[in-house]
């Protein structure tokens, strides 16, 4: 038997050559189907195979079609982007959180004609003023507060400000005709003890009320109006307390009307807290 097949109008093809172009076209299709199913790294291969079979007495030689590969992408490439922006958006959301519970107490945003209201900063105390009396938020409903948080052995914001705060209270009445209760709350109270406090203040302007009390309350008052203290440069008994130094103005409804930073002088501030009283109803 010839190693070929015949028929009757075609010419003669060697079993090898039939073979190899039946493999070839498999090859190519399955080539095929793995770049459209299966992403890879861009790979190009080129190469060429002899035919066993001869025309006209030479070798043919047929290249294989070159087939892209991909090679597939790590995790990485997916887990780093994720992470930042996972880090970018929970970074917005804590910004946005932040800002939203500093609202000041009786202030909010409007929705439906409705305005919401919550005690953000502020909230319920319970101190001691310069005479051992016991003083709570309840004393202060129907006036207008400016609330101060310092400590007598500040050595320079301080006093500076306590000096402020008294000049201001001169402007508003003899200028403005108005009326304001200044209130000095210490946030060391391991020093300021009700008698260092009235002697502290008799200099400045005796008007001023001191509140001092056991440093449980005093932190909780803190964190109430979000006042941020610590203590630095501890020798002993001796060391200084970092502060924020907030001033704020509490309307009658104890909301807080206004907050005041270190950057207002007296004039400014008496007229800043004129503003604020005609503003409101009364």
């Amino acid at each position: 038997m010839n190693d070929c097949f015949t028929t009757k109008h075609s010419k003669t093809m060697p079993v090898s050559r039939f073979l190899f172009f039946s493999s070839k076209r498999r090859s190519t299709e399955a080539f095929n189907l793995l770049k459209r199913c299966h992403p890879s790294r861009r790979v190009q291969t080129c190469n060429y195979s002899k035919s066993s079979g001869y025309s006209n007495g030479k070798t043919r030689i047929h290249p294989v079609i070159p087939v892209e590969t991909r090679a597939p992408r790590s995790w990485g490439a997916y887990i780093i982007p994720a992470a930042i922006l996972g880090f970018a958006g929970l970074a917005t959301f804590v910004h946005y959180n932040d800002e939203r519970r500093a609202i000041l107490k009786g202030q909010g945003s409007k929705s439906g004609g409705n305005t919401v209201k919550g005690p953000t900063i502020g909230g319920p105390f319970t101190l001691i003023d310069t005479k051992n009396q016991i003083v709570t938020e309840q004393d202060f409903y129907g006036k207008w507060v400016l609330l101060y948080f310092g400590y007598t052995s500040s050595p320079d914001v301080g006093p500076e400000q306590v000096r402020i705060i008294a000049k201001a209270v001169d402007i508003l009445e003899s200028k403005y005709h108005n009326e304001i209760l200044p209130v000095f709350v210490t946030i060391d109270p391991q020093r300021d003890t009700p008698a260092q406090l009235h002697a502290y203040l008799r200099e400045f302007d005796s008007r001023i009320l001191g509140l001092t009390g056991p440093v449980s309350a005093i932190r909780q008052m803190a964190q109430e109006y979000r006042i941020f203290f610590k203590k630095i440069e501890e020798e002993g008994d001796d060391y200084l307390v970092e502060s924020s130094h907030n001033m704020y103005l509490l309307n009658p409804k104890l909301e807080v009307a206004r907050c005041f930073g270190v950057e207002y002088n007296a004039e400014e501030l008496s007229e800043a807290i004129t503003k604020e009283l005609r503003s409101t109803p009364s």
